[in-house]
C-alpha cells in the first residue's frame, strides 16, 4: 500500500462532510453533500437516516472519481457525528421512522414526569438527581433534548414504532451498524442516555437502577465497547456502496463535540477548543469527573478511552448567521457570507449598541430553558446592514464568553488560549471578535471545518494502533494566532453585563411562548 489513509465522516446537521487523511495529518481530499432538516411544531426536529447513508455513499463516489486519493489505501474508518439523537430501527439497522435529532425537544414534558419527586430542587427530584450525578456525571436535560426525552416521546405518542424498534441508537452508533452490521455503542455515545455508571472512565456499564429512573429498556440499546475500538470490517455490500475494500476497518468514532477535541489538537487536560458550526461548545478534557447542574455542565467520558471532557453547548452560533443572512436578508450561497462578513468587518466594535441574542431554538448552557427566545435589542434606525451582521458575530461571542466564565470556575484555572474550529472560525474577523470578547488568544486551526473530520481520523488510527495520543497535537497546524485588543476590555465587559440582563429579560417575556407552544 503506497500511502495508508483513513476515510472520516463528519454527519453534521446542515451536512455530511468526508474526508481522506492520510498518517502525517495532511487531507488528501474532501467533498461536502448538505442534508435536509424537518423542523415540526412545537419543539420536532428530525432528519432521515437515509439521507445520512446516502450522503456517505455520494461523498465517497465523488471523492474516488477525482483521482485524487485512492480507495485501494484506505485502511480504516472514523465517524463523527451529531449528538443526541435517536433512531429507531430494526435489527438491521432499517429505520421504523425519521430520526429525532439533538434539537428536538417535543420529551420535554416527558422528561419533568421522569425526573420530577419530592423533594424538588429547579424540577428534579433530589433522590433522583444524586442517584443521576453521583453515577453519570450529568443529568436528563429538562428541555426533552436528550435521547431519553426522544425515547420517552416515542413511548408516549408513537407507541407501535416504540413496540416495534428492535434499537434505539444515536446517530453515530446507526451509522457504524449500516457499515459493520454490529450494533453497539461507545462509552462515550451512549453518555446522554442517562443509563450508564461512568464512575469508572475505563469500565462504563449499563446501570439498572439508572435505566428504570430513564424508563429504558435494555434489551433496546446496543452493547457498550470502549472508545476508539474496532467494531468491525465492512460488510460486503457497505464495502460494495462506498466503493472500498471489505478489508477495511471501522472504528467506534464519537460525537461531534468530542471529535472536535481531538482534531483541535487540545487532548492534554485543561486544553480548550471552542466550535463555531450550527451550535458551539466551548470544551476542555480533564482529569476528573464533576458536575454543575445550575449550569448544566458537566465533565462526562470523552472519546480518548479513560478520560472526561468537561462538555456544554450553545444551541445558535453559525446557526444563527445562516438564519439571518438567509432568512432576514435575503441571500444565499457562499458569497453571501463573503458579502456579510465583509459587510461587518466596516461595523464599529459593538456594533453601534445594538446587541444580538442568539437564542433562537432555545439554550442548554449555561441556562437549560428550551423556549427562551433571542432577536436584537437596541434597533435603531441609525443602524444598517453591517450592523446587523456584526451584531450576530458578536452575540455568538457573548454567549462563548459566558460559558467560558462557568466552564473556567469548574475547572478551577483561566484557559490561556483558546482553539478554535467549525465553519465559523475560517472567518478572520469572527476571531478576532472572539479573542476581544473573551480577552485571550484564539488559535485558529488550518481547515477548521474538518476539524471533526481530522478528529475521526486520528481516532481511527489511535484504535487501529497506527498513531498514539500523544503524537496528535503535533499534527494540528494553526494558522494564526489572533491576540485580544486590550483596549476593547472596558468595552465587552459592559456589552457582557448588558448581555446577561437580556438574557432574564428574554426568559421572562418567552413565558408567552410556552403558553403559544402548548
Amino acid at each position: 500500500m503506497a500511502d495508508p489513509c483513513i476515510l472520516a465522516f463528519d454527519l453534521g446537521t446542515s451536512g455530511l462532510k468526508a474526508a481522506v487523511v492520510s498518517l502525517d495529518g495532511t487531507i488528501v481530499d474532501r467533498e461536502v453533500v448538505p442534508l435536509p432538516l424537518m423542523l415540526l411544531p412545537h419543539g420536532g426536529a428530525e432528519q432521515r437516516p437515509l439521507d445520512w447513508w446516502q450522503a456517505m455513499v455520494d461523498a465517497s463516489r465523488a471523492l474516488w472519481a477525482r483521482r485524487v486519493a485512492k480507495p485501494a489505501d484506505v485502511v480504516g474508518i472514523g465517524s463523527s457525528s451529531q449528538w443526541g439523537g435517536t433512531v429507531a430501527c430494526d435489527r438491521q439497522g432499517v429505520p421504523l421512522r425519521n430520526a429525532l435529532i439533538w434539537m428536538d425537544s417535543r420529551g420535554a414534558d416527558d422528561v419533568k414526569t421522569l425526573v420530577g419527586g419530592t423533594p424538588s430542587v429547579d424540577g428534579y427530584g433530589v433522590l433522583k438527581a444524586m442517584t443521576w450525578l453521583r453515577k453519570t456525571g450529568g443529568i436528563p436535560s429538562l428541555s426533552g433534548k436528550d435521547p431519553v426525552g426522544h425515547i420517552a416521546f416515542l413511548k408516549r405518542t408513537e407507541r407501535k414504532t416504540y413496540d416495534d424498534a428492535a434499537l434505539l441508537l444515536e446517530p453515530k452508533d446507526w451509522v457504524n451498524l449500516k457499515l459493520t452490521g454490529r450494533a453497539a455503542a461507545s462509552f462515550d455515545s451512549i453518555t446522554l442516555h442517562w443509563s450508564t455508571d461512568n464512575r469508572v472512565a475505563t469500565a462504563v456499564a449499563y446501570d439498572d437502577a439508572l435505566l428504570k429512573l430513564s424508563g429504558l429498556d435494555r434489551a433496546k440499546l446496543p452493547e457498550l465497547i470502549p472508545q476508539a475500538s474496532v467494531v468491525g470490517p465492512l460488510t460486503s455490500a457497505a464495502a460494495e456502496a462506498l466503493g472500498l475494500s471489505t478489508s477495511v476497518k471501522v472504528v467506534s468514532g464519537a460525537a461531534d463535540m468530542h471529535m472536535a477535541a481531538i482534531g483541535a489538537g487540545t487532548v492534554d487536560d485543561f486544553q480548550g477548543h471552542l466550535c463555531l458550526g450550527t451550535s458551539s461548545w466551548l470544551l476542555a478534557h480533564v482529569p476528573f469527573k464533576k458536575s454543575d447542574l445550575v449550569h448544566n455542565m458537566a465533565s462526562l467520558p470523552a472519546a480518548i478511552p479513560g478520560r472526561y471532557l468537561f462538555c456544554n453547548e450553545q444551541e445558535s452560533a453559525a446557526g444563527g448567521l445562516q438564519h439571518v443572512v438567509e432568512k432576514l436578508l435575503g441571500r444565499t450561497g457562499p458569497e453571501a457570507y463573503t458579502e456579510a462578513f465583509a459587510s461587518a468587518a466596516t461595523a464599529p466594535a459593538g456594533s453601534a449598541g445594538l446587541t444580538y441574542l442568539p437564542w433562537l431554538h432555545g439554550e442548554r448552557t449555561p441556562v437549560d430553558d428550551r423556549l427562551v427566545r433571542g432577536g436584537f435589542a437596541g434597533l435603531s434606525l441609525a443602524h444598517e446592514r453591517s450592523h446587523l451582521v456584526r451584531s450576530v458575530l458578536e452575540g455568538v461571542a457573548l454567549n462563548g464568553r459566558w460559558l467560558l466564565t462557568h466552564l473556567e470556575k469548574n475547572l478551577g484555572r483561566a484557559l490561556p488560549d483558546v482553539t478554535v474550529v467549525g465553519g465559523g472560525a475560517r472567518s478572520p474577523l469572527w476571531c478576532q471578535i472572539h479573542a476581544d470578547v473573551f480577552g485571550r488568544p484564539i488559535r485558529q486551526v488550518r481547515d477548521p471545518q474538518l476539524a471533526n473530520a481530522r478528529g475521526a481520523a486520528f481516532q481511527a488510527m489511535v484504535g487501529l494502533g497506527l498513531r498514539g495520543w500523544h503524537e496528535l497535537s503535533a499534527l494540528v497546524p494553526i494558522d494564526r494566532v489572533f491576540e485580544p485588543d486590550a483596549s476593547q476590555a472596558p468595552l465587552w465587559a459592559d456589552r457582557f453585563t448588558q448581555f446577561l440582563a437580556e438574557f432574564k429579560h428574554r426568559q421572562t417575556i418567552s413565558r408567552r411562548h410556552r403558553l403559544e407552544e402548548h
